[in-house]
């Protein structure tokens, strides 16, 4: 008793304290979701000299301590430094596009000590911050306010999107939806920001005639183009201001009517050779099925392989026997599919689903709408990516090369979503004020 009463207490609570408030649910499940998909990405490459499992674990290791580290910091310190972190950003992007490697037709990353950084997927979250610093004063409800978060998005976009880098362009969109939305925009304002990038892809389908209205040289009229460029009008008319003589939806329109034709316009002589193949793999899943749809179309197979309860981890045939091409990366749901089944790939989704839900939880429940609105960001972007990419690795979407948050392997990325797990748990930490923060 004597020695027990002699020996120092341990203050276990004391340094417990700075993260009491965290969410340790959705802290505890990415970091389940990383060491599953080291196993996965292990049973992909079992037969091959390579230690992609092992680097997997430790980036995800060394996010996990950016995390914490983040997660004890005050979030609102961001905002005196968005204009930097916006600075930082273009920057590095620029950085890119001069002294970038190259790789497969494009170039998206930079080589420091031996290893590549690939600067776009850094970019995500600069834009998180800098739109949820210009949108938690001055909302989006305005169309002013609205026209300047999109000018200050701009930029970056523009920047990654000549890399060639259209998945993480796409991301991008994603994230600057959801603000906006999250932001107090006018749901019909964000309807018409997309409204010419589906007039492009309408004013191509030739339905219901059996080719477009061709009206001079490589002018097109698609028919459902010029049905969604008559709705949009409307939908114009009805939610921007200048509604006299009909200015807002007549100009709604016209914007339609030149985005089908500026798409149909980069179909020629814009878009590479392989990304119009993957378009057209997609609105054809049976064409080119040993070229341009290999890789959509043995990732069906090795899931449908899986049946209900699936082969069995490091057994299943074709992940074994690498069938699917980059099946550690942007296709590793394949590989859930064929050895874990249909069951594994519902676990999965679910535990992606409660990542989401928390995020939600944790933007309603923000002290200011800046914290609410970088919880927002970062649900929009881990939402965007997992339905694209298990939509791709089933033939509901086209390849696009985006990978599964904390599934794929990528540094890059991997480090990404522990950085803005990170912020999104300080978001969390200082809902109530504490007394121990950095």
């Amino acid at each position: 008793m004597l020695l027990k009463r002699s020996l120092p207490k341990i203050r276990w609570k004391y340094w417990v304290k700075p993260w009491q408030q965290v969410d340790w649910l959705l802290f505890c499940l990415p970091i389940g979701v990383s060491i599953f998909g080291g196993i996965t990405i292990l049973s992909t490459e079992l037969k091959q000299p390579v230690t992609d499992w092992w680097w997997h674990w430790l980036v995800a290791g060394i996010g996990t301590l950016i995390a914490l580290f983040l997660a004890r910091c005050r979030y609102e310190n961001l905002i005196q430094w968005h204009w930097v972190t916006y600075a930082l950003t273009n920057l590095s992007l620029i950085t890119v596009m001069l002294a970038g490697t190259s790789a497969k037709g494009a170039q998206r990353w930079i080589s420091i000590a031996g290893f590549n950084v690939q600067p776009s997927e850094f970019a995500k979250v600069g834009l998180i911050i800098t739109l949820a610093a210009l949108l938690h004063k001055r909302t989006a409800a305005t169309l002013p306010n609205f026209c300047r978060a999109l000018a200050f998005t701009a930029l970056p976009w523009l920047l990654v999107f000549t890399q060639p880098d259209l998945a993480t362009s796409l991301v991008f969109g994603a994230i600057v939806l959801g603000m906006l939305y999250w932001g107090n925009a006018n749901p019909g304002w964000l309807i018409l920001l997309i409204s010419p990038v589906i007039a492009a892809i309408l004013f191509g389908i030739s339905w219901p005639l059996a080719e477009p209205l061709v009206v001079f040289k490589e002018i097109a009229l698609g028919p459902l183009g010029l049905i969604w460029a008559f709705a949009m009008g409307i939908v114009g008319w009805q939610t921007l201001p200048w509604r006299r003589f009909g200015i807002s939806g007549i100009g709604t329109w016209i914007l339609n009517m030149l985005g089908g034709e500026l798409g149909v316009f980069a179909w020629n002589h814009i878009l590479k050779d392989y990304q119009k193949d993957r378009l057209t793999v997609f609105l054809r899943p049976g064409h080119d099925l040993l070229g341009a749809g290999y890789h959509q179309n043995q990732s069906r197979i090795a899931i449908g392989a899986g049946e209900i309860w699936g082969w069995g981890l490091f057994k299943g045939p074709m992940t074994q026997l690498n069938f699917v091409p980059e099946q550690h990366t942007d296709f590793i749901f394949s590989a859930v599919g064929e050895e874990f089944g249909f069951v594994g790939c519902l676990l999965v989704l679910f535990v992606f689903c409660l990542i989401c839900f928390r995020l939600l939880h944790i933007a309603q429940t923000a002290k200011d709408n800046f914290g609410s609105l970088l919880a927002i960001g970062v649900l929009s972007m881990i939402v965007f990516q997992v339905i694209v990419n298990v939509g791709m690795t089933v033939g509901l979407a086209p390849v696009a090369g985006i990978p599964l948050p904390w599934m794929s392997y990528g540094r890059s990325a991997m480090l990404t979503n522990f950085i803005a797990l990170g912020i999104v748990e300080s978001v969390a930490n200082f809902r109530q004020r504490q007394k121990y923060y950095l």
